[in-house]
């Protein structure tokens, strides 16, 4: 598969005649109204310089905020990439490039070869974990040859996805999955927002861990022994490119027999764990944003913090578990309730 030149789907017409400007207005970390909305659009959609360009923090929302599908953060990160505009500073937008390099030592890991099969991207640390009734029969596929990319959207390198997807995909393809869970949302995401974004063909079914846990647990329906806890769950920013999914996790909330607290900052109104704001160097915002967000949980009486992204719980976890509320990863909140994990 040869790299090509991807060109964003992209409906000009859809933004020139929103009334709302959502994608803007709503931003949670930009103070934008209607007006300014309406103007700074039409200067991203002629190709023009705004300070949008310079201030985003590239948490993802505008893209669910749209309501037309019309990827308007997509079209902020090319807008990034062409005009040169780095969302962080270079030193630390060289380390995460070179990050996903494969070199000569990288062989891409195994852990069975049937179906089904997970992806656990570059997270090693969860190996382990995926063990037990939950996950009875399941292979694992891990390492750089197999790592999405997406995290470029973060640092005004999108170009570098489309570079490697195709590869990556081919590194997939070849093993004659027809389906591939992925543990990340930002896999999922990778292999359906965005490819479907930039018209890139992949050739498997993906499958995001919400739908396959909820379908696991259903058939283990009469092992699980409800939790009886308050839960709040931390979404991860590229959550926001495939909101569609999220039905399948109050469904799995549900038959955990906990109950998710309701709060300020959740759903669509989530805040980001902070992590990516500190990588781009905002550092007052990055401890502003995680104020707000653990105080939230607490004013909630959350038990325990539930996460999906492993970088959302490195950035988190012990943040919250200062304020007294327990984090844990949402297959081992599963695990927990099927009683092969310890509370």
């Amino acid at each position: 598969m040869q790299s090509q030149n991807f060109v964003l789907k992209f409906q000009k017409e859809l933004c020139e005649t929103c009334p709302t400007y959502d994608c803007l207005t709503r931003c949670q970390y930009l103070n934008i109204d209607t007006k300014t909305a309406e103007r700074e659009i039409r200067k991203l959609l002629n190709g023009e310089d705004s300070f949008v360009l310079h201030e985003c923090v590239t948490c993802y929302a505008c893209e669910e905020y749209c309501k037309r599908g019309n990827h308007p953060f997509y079209l902020i990160t090319d807008l990034q990439e062409k005009k040169g505009i780095l969302p962080a500073p270079k030193p630390i937008v060289k380390q995460w490039v070179n990050l996903g390099i494969p070199d000569k030592k990288d062989i891409p890991h195994f852990y069975g070869a049937e179906e089904p099969v997970i992806s656990l991207c570059l997270f090693p640390d969860f190996v382990d974990s995926i063990s037990g009734k939950l996950f009875q029969g399941v292979s694992i596929v891990l390492g750089r040859h197999f790592f999405c990319n997406l995290v470029y959207l973060h640092f005004g390198k999108p170009s570098l996805i489309r570079e490697r997807l195709p590869k990556i995909i081919e590194n997939i393809a070849s093993h004659g999955f027809k389906e591939v869970v992925f543990f990340h949302d930002e896999c999922y995401s990778t292999f359906t927002s965005y490819a479907d974004a930039y018209d890139i063909k992949v050739p498997f079914r993906p499958v995001h861990l919400f739908e396959y846990l909820y379908n696991r647990l259903k058939e283990l329906k009469d092992e699980i022994k409800p939790l009886n806890v308050r839960i709040a769950y931390q979404r991860n920013c590229s959550t926001r490119l495939t909101p569609e999914k999220e039905h399948y996790l109050d469904k799995i909330f549900e038959l955990l027999g906990v109950e998710r607290v309701e709060r300020k900052y959740d759903r669509e109104n989530a805040l980001c764990c902070g992590g990516i704001i500190r990588a781009l160097q905002k550092l007052e915002l990055f401890v502003e944003v995680q104020k707000k967000n653990v105080e939230d949980m607490k004013k909630a009486k959350a038990e325990y913090c539930v996460f999906n992204c492993p970088a959302c719980y490195s950035s988190l976890a012990e943040r919250v578990r200062k304020e007294g509320i327990k984090p844990i990863m949402l297959h081992q909140l599963c695990k927990l309730a099927l009683r092969e994990e310890p509370r």
